[in-house]
């Protein structure tokens, strides 16, 4: 071959090495908070230049043509936890500390569509999170939007509390608590609904562990502020799940607990003080949401045990209200100490799956 042939031949092929690798390559951009191809899940404070994050389950989603994906966030604590779930499938778990930095998510990935979810594992007793926004290697895609909404009310339950603790211990370790694996969480990807999750462990209605209880905190959007109220018209679900009482069922016998003698003195509530507390609350769902499917859950912890009242409690309230599309679900108790872990967890999702699935055309 003569040299000049040579010399063309090297050069052709240079110049299309060039093209195939540009071809591949994407720029990096930066996505703003209030970018809408971002999708949001939960009761989220939103800026122009910041959104924060605070109940469990709550998530901010991007969709993507290219190779990788970065965040950048700041957390109140450094406490909270965040599952990083890449395709719908990959997951692995992402700590955060108080400094404002840009956290890789997913990188090297090979070049073509994805969907990067940031998921907050973590109770809002956490602390809250600042996110600044995703910087995205590739072409920003819109997400189709979820026809369906879900919106949780509960305590350690719902929150996902110790699902993780293979123990027995019960352990307060955040490290254990993974709200994508409550039966909350289980549902909503079920039905491939958009999910509110309000809820904290140790919660309850008439009493809790500490001094708020779920109608101090049901209408918050900062749960910590009690002027930080939510508009409840930005969002209207379809299904309102509200699973709450089991704290109550334990605080009730407890005349020495301070938030016992702060709530009734030295006598416990009778039970037509607990049937009209959980009335108003439920009437106060409904009064917020007029065409919801509201449905009162217990389970599967103690509070249904055979020859529990709490059950009949909530019946009774529930029938007094009249109305057709408020419904009660009593998932059987699973006769294991502790919390639900991630097996019983999945239970209480079937029932409630069935459930929904029987009482609405989902």
């Amino acid at each position: 071959m003569k040299l000049n042939t040579i010399k063309k031949y090297i050069w052709v092929l240079a110049i299309s090495s060039f093209f195939i690798v540009g071809c591949n390559q994407h720029q990096t951009q930066f996505i703003s908070p209030n970018n809408e191809k971002i999708e949001y899940m939960g009761r989220i404070g939103k800026t122009d230049s910041l959104a924060v994050i605070y109940w469990s389950g709550s998530s901010m989603t991007v969709s993507f043509e290219g190779t990788s994906v970065s965040a950048v966030l700041q957390d109140e604590k450094g406490a909270n936890y965040f599952n990083v779930i890449i395709d719908n499938d990959s997951l692995r778990i992402l700590k955060l500390d108080a400094l404002k930095k840009t956290y890789s998510l997913a990188d090297s990935l090979h070049d073509g569509k994805h969907t990067v979810q940031l998921f907050k594992r973590t109770e809002w007793t956490s602390g809250k999170t600042n996110f600044y926004g995703f910087q995205v290697n590739g072409e920003v895609l819109n997400i189709p939007p979820k026809e369906k909404c879900i919106e949780f009310y509960g305590n350690s339950i719902t929150s996902g509390y110790a699902v993780e603790d293979y123990s027995g211990n019960d352990s307060p370790d955040s490290t254990f608590t993974n709200n994508y694996n409550s039966y909350a969480a289980m549902t909503v990807r079920h039905f491939y609904a958009n999910y509110t999750c309000i809820s904290r462990s140790g919660i309850g209605i008439t009493v809790s562990w500490f001094p708020q209880i779920m109608p101090d905190l049901y209408n918050r959007l900062d749960p910590e502020n009690q002027q930080s109220k939510w508009d409840f018209n930005r969002q209207t679900p379809d299904i309102v799940v509200v699973n709450l009482f089991q704290n109550d069922s334990w605080l009730i016998n407890r005349p020495e607990n301070e938030e016992f003698k702060n709530r009734f003195g030295e006598k416990p509530p009778d039970k037509e003080i607990i049937i009209n507390a959980y009335k108003g609350f439920v009437k106060n769902i409904r009064n917020k949401y007029i065409d919801a499917q509201i449905i009162c859950m217990l389970g599967n912890m103690d509070i249904t045990k055979e020859g529990s009242p709490w059950p009949g409690y909530v019946q009774t309230a529930v029938d007094s209200l009249k109305d057709k599309n408020i419904h009660t679900l009593f998932v059987p108790y699973k006769n294991t100490p502790g919390h639900p872990r991630i097996e019983e967890q999945r239970v209480l999702a079937d029932s409630l799956i069935k459930f929904i699935e029987k009482k609405t055309d989902w």
